[in-house]
C-alpha cells in the first residue's frame, strides 16, 4: 500500500561541537572535495561506498567518476555487484526465509551478506583494486557489499550511504529497485524478500561498515547529497539518544480509509487515510544541526544506543529491537457510511510463543486502542457475542473467502462497543477485533520485528474492494485473508470477558494542583500499560531511568518536553504527534504554549517486561 510522508515539526535539534562547516558538507563541491582528497589521489586511492537498498548507485558512480576526471586522474569503477553469486543462487538462498506461507516468512536473524558473495569473485576484485592502486588510479568501489573484510586493507576511505525506508519502498512498488547483485531493476521483487531476508543482511552489513567508515552520506536524493564526518555522526546520535525523539509521520490509504486527516495535516496526493504511523522502527528521522543543515536517516540508526532508548533489560533480552509502534487510525466520514465501509477487517494477532515458533520473531503483537476523538455512531468491534457459535463463524469465514460471497449477518457474531473520547481497549493476542469507524483511534502496539513487519491475521473483510491509489478509488482487488493463522490464534474471548478485563477505567495515581496522572490498569499478560498526563500550563513525570515513555499529544496545540536536569534536552510536540522519551531521560517537564487543558497519552512497559 502506498505511503505518504508528513515532515511538519519532525526536526530533532542537536548542538554539535566545533565548526559545523568543517564537519558536515551539504554543497556538492565540498562533498566531492572531501570524498576525493587531492593529496591521496596522486598515489593511488580507493574509495568504497556501501549502504542501504535504494541508493542510486549508478548515478552516484557517474558523478564521482566525473569529479575524478575533472581533477585530472583516471577513475576505475568497480561495482560490488560483481562479487555476488548468480541470481538464481541468491533466490534459492532467500527461499529458505520466504517459506511456503503466502503471507509471512522466517526471519533471517543469523545471515550476513557474505552468505551470497562469491569467494572467487572477491579475489578477482581484490586483484583488480590492488593493481589499479599500484598504477596510481583512483578506484571507486561502490554498491551494496562494497566494504567487506576481505577488501578492507585496500580501501582508503569507507563511506556509508543512507537511504530511508519510505522512498526505497516506492522504488520496490514501482518495480525499479535493484536488489543484491543486480545492475538492473527487478520488477517482481517481493516485500517478503526484503522484510524476512534482505533487510537483515543490510542491517548486519550496516553495523560493520559504520564501524569502519570515515563518512556518513545522506543519499536519498542524488541532487541533495550530505556528507557527515564519522565523529560528527557519532556525536549526533549520542546527543539524540539523550533527548525526546520525533519521527517523520507516514500516512497510508486503505479500504476503511477516512478523512479527518484533511482537517489536521497537509498530505499532497493522499486520497483517504486508513492510518498514519507516528512511531515505528522503520520510520525516518530528521536531525537539525542548524536551520540550514538537516540530516535525514533511518530511525534504526539510534539503536546503537538501544539500552538508553528502551532500557537495559529490554535491550539485553531483545537485541536491536525497538518494540513499539504508534498508529493514528482515521475514522471520520462527512456522510454516514455502512459498517462494511468504516470498519477494519475482523482480525487477531499472535502471542510471543507463536511468532517465535512460526516466524523467528522476538515478541508477539499486543495492542491497545485509545479513543482520541469520537463522532456520531463511533464504535469498536472486539470479542464475540456471548451466544455466538465460534466454529460456525470460522466456517463461514472460510466459505466467504473461497466463494467471494459476503457474510450478511456478520454483526451477529462480533461484539460491538459504542465509544467515547478516553475509552480504551487492551487487545491481547488471539482476540477478534477491529476499529469500527466514526472515531479517531490512537493505537499503541508492540512491534515484534526489528524490520517492523506487522502480524495481523485477517479473518473477514466484507469481500469489499480495496483502495487503488493510481485511480484514487475503491476499485482494487479485495484484501487477502490469513485464515489458517487467524483460526490458529483465535481464543474465543466473549463480550463478558472484554467488559470485565479489557476496558478499564482510568484511575488517578498522582495529583498536583496544576497537573495529574491517571492509569489504565492492564491485564498482567500485557507487556505495557497506558497512562495520561493532564495539565494546565505545565506538568511533570519521570522515566525513573528504566521506563521508555512513548507519548502522544491528544489534547492541546503544542507543548515542549524538556529534561529537568538538562533543560537544553528538549523537543516541541504538536497535536497528534508522538515522541519517544528515552528510558534514561529521567525527570521531565511538559509545558503548553497556550492556556487550557492538555493531555499527553503515554505508553510504557510493565515491570516484568522492562
Amino acid at each position: 500500500m502506498p505511503i505518504y510522508e508528513n515532515r511538519v515539526n519532525a526536526e530533532n535539534r542537536v548542538q554539535l561541537s566545533g565548526k559545523i562547516e568543517d564537519r558536515i558538507a551539504i554543497d556538492p563541491s565540498t562533498v566531492f572535495d572531501r570524498l576525493l582528497p587531492r593529496d591521496q589521489l596522486a598515489s593511488g586511492y580507493c574509495l568504497a561506498i556501501d549502504g542501504w537498498y535504494g541508493v542510486v548507485w549508478s548515478e552516484l558512480a557517474e558523478r564521482l567518476s566525473e569529479e575524478i576526471r575533472r581533477r585530472g586522474w583516471t577513475p576505475v569503477t568497480v561495482l560490488a555487484t560483481e562479487m555476488f553469486i548468480p541470481q538464481e543462487d541468491i533466490n534459492k538462498y532467500r527461499h529458505t526465509f520466504l517459506t511456503d506461507d503466502p503471507g509471512f516468512g522466517w526471519v533471517n536473524l543469523e545471515g550476513s551478506i557474505s552468505d551470497i558473495l562469491d569467494s572467487h569473485a572477491i579475489k578477482g576484485v581484490y586483484e583488480l583494486v590492488r593493481s589499479a592502486k599500484e598504477t596510481g588510479s583512483c578506484v571507486l568501489l561502490i554498491g551494496n557489499g562494497a566494504c567487506i573484510p576481505e577488501l578492507r586493507q585496500l580501501i582508503d576511505t569507507v563511506v556509508y550511504a543512507e537511504m530511508t525506508v519510505e522512498p526505497m519502498m516506492w522504488q520496490m512498488w514501482e518495480g525499479v529497485l535493484k536488489p543484491f547483485g543486480r545492475t538492473d531493476p527487478r520488477s517482481d521483487y517481493w516485500w517478503k524478500e526484503y522484510y524476512y531476508c534482505d533487510f537483515y543482511l543490510l542491517h548486519r552489513q550496516r553495523k560493520y561498515v559504520q564501524s569502519e567508515m570515515a563518512f556518513f552520506l545522506q543519499a536519498i536524493e542524488i541532487d541533495d547529497l550530505r556528507l557527515v564526518e564519522r565523529s560528527a555522526f557519532d556525536e549526533m546520535l549520542d546527543l539524540l539518544s539523550q533527548q525526546p525523539i520525533k519521527e517523520v509521520k507516514i500516512f497510508s490509504p486503505g479500504p476503511w480509509g477516512a478523512y479527518r486527516f484533511k482537517d489536521y495535516f497537509d498530505v499532497p496526493g493522499l486520497g483517504c487515510n486508513a492510518w498514519n504511523r507516528l512511531a515505528s522502527p522503520d520510520l525516518a528521522m530528521i536531525v537539525e544541526v542548524t536551520p540550514q543543515v538537516k540530516i535525514e536517516m533511518q530511525f534504526l540508526e539510534i539503536m546503537r544506543h538501544q539500552s538508553r532508548i528502551v532500557g537495559e533489560r529490554i535491550a539485553r533480552n531483545h537485541p536491536d529491537l525497538f518494540p513499539v509502534e504508534i498508529f493514528l487510525d482515521d475514522g471520520y466520514f462527512p456522510e454516514p457510511q455502512p459498517a462494511e465501509r468504516t470498519s477494519m477487517p475482523m482480525h487477531n494477532h499472535p502471542d510471543t510463543e507463536y511468532v517465535r515458533r512460526h516466524f523467528n520473531e522476538q515478541i508477539g503483537r499486543y495492542e491497545t486502542y485509545y479513543i482520541a476523538e469520537a463522532y456520531e455512531n463511533s464504535s469498536t468491534w472486539m470479542g464475540f457475542e456471548d451466544d455466538a457459535d465460534l466454529e460456525e463463524w470460522q466456517n463461514r469465514c472460510f466459505e466467504s473467502w473461497k466463494s467471494g460471497d459476503p457474510i450478511e449477518d456478520w454483526t451477529e457474531y462480533i461484539a460491538n462497543w459504542t465509544t467515547n473520547v478516553g475509552d480504551i481497549f487492551y487487545i491481547p493476542p488471539g482476540i477478534t477485533h477491529g476499529h469500527g469507524g466514526n472515531q479517531m483511534v490512537l493505537e499503541m502496539d508492540t512491534c515484534p520485528s526489528i524490520s517492523a513487519t506487522e502480524y495481523s491475521f485477517f479473518g473477514y473483510d466484507f469481500v469489499r474492494k480495496t483502495w487503488d491509489d493510481a485511480s484514487q478509488t475503491m476499485t482494487g482487488p479485495p484484501m487477502k485473508m490469513h485464515m489458517e493463522h487467524y483460526v490458529d490464534n483465535e481464543r474465543g474471548y466473549r463480550r463478558e470477558y472484554v467488559d470485565r478485563h479489557l476496558r478499564p477505567r482510568p484511575k488517578v495515581f498522582s495529583f498536583h494542583k496544576h497537573y495529574w496522572l491517571d492509569r489504565y490498569d492492564a491485564p498482567p499478560s500485557m507487556p505495557f500499560l497506558v497512562e495520561r498526563l493532564h495539565f494546565k500550563g505545565s506538568g511533570a513525570y519521570d522515566t525513573e531511568g528504566r521506563y521508555m515513555h512513548v507519548v502522544t499529544l491528544t489534547v492541546g496545540k503544542r507543548v515542549t518536553i524538556r529534561s529537568v536536569e538538562e533543560p537544553t534536552r528538549c523537543t516541541q510536540l504538536d497535536f497528534l504527534q508522538s515522541a519517544i522519551i528515552p528510558a534514561t531521560f529521567g525527570r521531565y517537564e511538559v509545558e503548553s504554549e497556550e492556556p487550557g487543558l492538555c493531555t499527553l497519552v503515554l505508553m510504557r512497559f510493565q515491570d516484568w517486561f522492562a
